[in-house]
């Protein structure tokens, strides 16, 4: 039984191309284990990012056929997603390997360091890569196990989802949406947020009530969140935005642009980033960077020269006077938050977004939330398109379309347009997007995304606004 990081040597994921599992994948490797993976989108003759920087990182890819499965293999890895039934798994089981799920793999690796566990429904990844980069300026050479790629680690060459440093700390997201989050028992536990996400707000409860149980020495809540403050142990270990209870208090927030500006505690904090939700995040951070001996005045350093992180409002440029922005937005609260965030760069001018939800079963769950959240925070000069709900595969039963949410808004009198097929989009948009427009692109799952943006982003070049 695997219990120990020391208890294997020679592993194997399956699925390793997901941004958690190679997030995994990468720092084992760093640490010197050897490692090896296989995913279903890694095909014979044919280019895969993800597949060609896991080998620049000495990682071995193969195919989903088994082959990389050998008797020499001390331990398999799958995630949620990895059914019983793959061939891969019915293979590792033959030779008697022991296999575990990533989660309970990390939950080991969070053993073996002094470890801050990142948990909330929002913001866990930005808030990591704020705090590595904080942690990292002080000096004290954090390691990191992300859910999004630090455009600073991208820059380098590497999928920026992890790092090995020679510090004590670890940074780590605990997920609440597979219950892994009561696994991880860190020296230091944060929360973000509490949003319905996944499960109901009861159950969200509980399993951030044994997540506080789990955390050794400090557990630091955001005062802002009506459930996670009720959670919190020490406000003067907390942070929220202009509560004069928490410790660090968000005060004398100002957007201009894509430049936002605030104060804790008397230092002034500047960033390119955009929204509430951001100097949410980064006061986050600082409480905890602060908690560990690193000056406001360090942290305030580190986060004017923060780059962000893949696909969190990131800004693919300008075409013909419209910016456009791709997010990682998903859930209903993610969602208006990113919707509020962009309306703050538009001004009193459009914003308009697109939205492509992912999986039958979540957006039947949440399809009420979508619909009062994303109408709430819509302005009557705002727009949202919706195109069909991402299908990844599987036995879900597809009782519920995009369109449900669109129609849910507008009979609440806010603008919506359900565009089926993502191949309109573009035509659509050169039809109805003025110069001094913002263009938000929102949806998360999908491997595509990333490429549509583009498409669209260069769409909009053969169009005069």
């Amino acid at each position: 039984m695997i219990k120990d990081i020391s208890n294997f040597q020679n592993v194997f994921f399956i699925g390793i191309a997901g941004v958690g599992m190679s997030a995994i994948a990468q720092y084992l490797k760093g640490i010197g284990k050897d490692v090896s993976g296989s995913d279903r989108y890694f095909h014979p003759d044919e280019f895969n990012p993800t597949k060609n920087l896991l080998e620049a990182e000495g990682i071995q890819c193969f195919l989903q056929d088994g082959s990389g499965i050998s008797e020499d293999t001390d331990l398999v890895v799958v995630s949620t997603a990895i059914e019983d039934t793959v061939f891969e798994v019915q293979k590792a089981k033959a030779l008697s390997i022991p296999i575990i799920k990533r989660s309970e793999l990390l939950a080991i690796i969070a053993q073996s360091k002094k470890t801050i566990a990142v948990a909330g429904t929002s913001g866990k990844s930005t808030t990591s890569a704020m705090l590595y980069q904080i942690l990292n300026d002080a000096g004290l050479s954090p390691s990191i196990i992300s859910g999004a790629g630090l455009t600073s680690l991208i820059k380098q060459g590497k999928i920026g989802n992890a790092a090995v440093g020679k510090g004590e700390w670890l940074i780590i997201e605990a997920d609440e949406s597979d219950g892994s989050v009561v696994q991880y028992k860190p020296e230091i536990g944060l929360l973000l947020n509490i949003d319905k996400d996944h499960q109901e707000i009861d159950e969200l409860i509980q399993l951030f009530t044994i997540f506080k149980g789990n955390t050794h020495h400090r557990f630091i809540v955001n005062q802002s969140n009506l459930l996670a403050k009720d959670l919190s142990s020490d406000k003067s270990s907390d942070f929220g935005f202009e509560t004069p209870e928490a410790g660090y208090c968000i005060t004398d927030f100002h957007q201009e642009g894509f430049h936002l500006s605030f104060r804790i505690q008397n230092q002034v904090f500047e960033m390119n980033a955009i929204g509430r939700h951001s100097a949410e995040n980064a006061a986050a951070a600082i409480a905890v960077a602060h908690s560990v001996g690193v000056s406001l005045e360090v942290c305030a350093q580190s986060l004017a020269q923060y780059e962000g992180i893949y696909r969190r409002h990131q800004i693919l440029g300008q075409k013909n006077g419209v910016w456009v922005i791709d997010d990682y937005a998903h859930n209903p609260a993610k969602c208006a938050s990113s919707i509020k965030a962009c309306q703050l760069v538009a001004g009193e001018g459009r914003l308009i977004t697109w939205f492509q939800p992912h999986g039958y079963k979540p957006t039947r769950f949440l399809k009420q939330d979508f619909i009062d959240e994303i109408s709430a925070a819509l302005r009557p000069q705002d727009e949202i398109l919706m195109s069909e709900i991402f299908y990844a595969g599987g036995t879900a039963v597809k009782d519920i379309s995009a369109n449900d949410l669109v129609l849910g808004i507008k009979e609440k009198g806010k603008k919506a347009c359900f565009i089926e097929h993502r191949a309109e989009i573009i035509p659509y948009l050169s039809q109805h997007l003025h110069s001094g427009d913002i263009l938000l692109l929102m949806g998360a799952r999908d491997p595509s995304l990333e490429t549509f943006a583009k498409e669209v982003f260069n769409g909009l070049l053969a169009n005069s606004f």
